[in-house]
């Protein structure tokens, strides 16, 4: 597919993936919104963008923020054509050394956050019987990886909420993905969280060595553009993890198929 002249909107865009996926995007035609905390580190990224940008600064925590965002989103061209549902937060603690607020703050972030936002977008994108749906999880959302309890918990979480509404929204026109990335060079290993919930400030060598955050980039948007629903990206050892678990698309059609049949009519009709 296209996306010349679509709107996109991506939440966690001032750096990383997010960016990367800004840049992506707009060489290939497209309109983008920016959101994040730091309005000055997106109006960066805006510069690079050689394409109309729009930028959202909000904390994803703040449902009244995301909602004023929400409504600006989809004033500015009439919709918002994919969304991108990227912040997050990762965590390098093991679970006998973790508080519960670390696991609270990254479930807030990684997850809860993430269903608000979505939340925010489905009925307009159902009324109008198109749009994209993208949920930046993680092979450590397939794949349980020790120093990462509450991450994986919330990255695994993601992918159940999206899977579940894909199948709810087969009918509707809305397509629904989900990204897995492994190693990719970001700052997502400095700005993990603690055992304390203090960052933890210095980067792994996977990290440092990962997939360009172009190159992941270019590998996520070439999927979407083929409609893969599930998206691999990763590397080595990583890519084996994900593609070992990767859900087959026969059992993502068949729960599909349950919906198209009036499943959720009847489940309606019992209550």
């Amino acid at each position: 597919m296209s996306f010349e002249q679509k709107t996109v909107w991506i939440t966690g865009a001032s750096s990383g993936i997010g960016a990367a996926l800004a840049r992506e995007w707009a060489s290939r035609g497209a309109r983008i919104i920016l959101s994040g905390r730091s309005e000055e580190r997106l109006a960066e990224v805006a510069r690079d963008l050689n394409t109309e940008t729009l930028i959202l600064p909000f904390d994803v925590r703040d449902e009244d923020a995301l909602q004023d965002a929400a409504s600006k989103a989809l004033a500015w061209h009439g919709g918002v054509d994919v969304f991108v549902a990227n912040a997050g937060i990762s965590q390098r603690s093991p679970a006998l050394e973790t508080s519960m607020h670390v696991y609270r703050d990254i479930i807030d972030v990684d997850l809860t956050a993430q269903i608000a936002a979505s939340q925010a977008l489905i009925g307009h994108m159902a009324t109008r019987g198109s749009g994209r749906l993208v949920f930046i999880s993680s092979i450590a959302g397939k794949v349980g990886v020790p120093m990462r309890t509450a991450y994986c918990a919330a990255k695994f979480g993601l992918i159940g909420y999206a899977d579940a509404l894909r199948a709810e929204l087969s009918q509707s026109g809305v397509e629904v993905h989900v990204v897995c990335p492994g190693s990719v060079a970001t700052e997502v290993s400095r700005n993990a969280l603690t055992a304390d919930g203090t960052a933890r400030g210095r980067s792994d060598k996977a990290i440092d060595n990962g997939i360009p955050p172009a190159d992941a980039a270019k590998a996520i948007v070439d999927a979407i553009a083929l409609n893969q629903r599930e998206i691999v990206v990763a590397r080595g050892m990583e890519e084996a993890m994900g593609e070992m678990r990767r859900t087959p698309d026969q059992l993502l059609d068949q729960v599909a198929a349950m919906v198209a049949s009036g499943y959720m009519e009847k489940m309606q009709a019992e209550d």
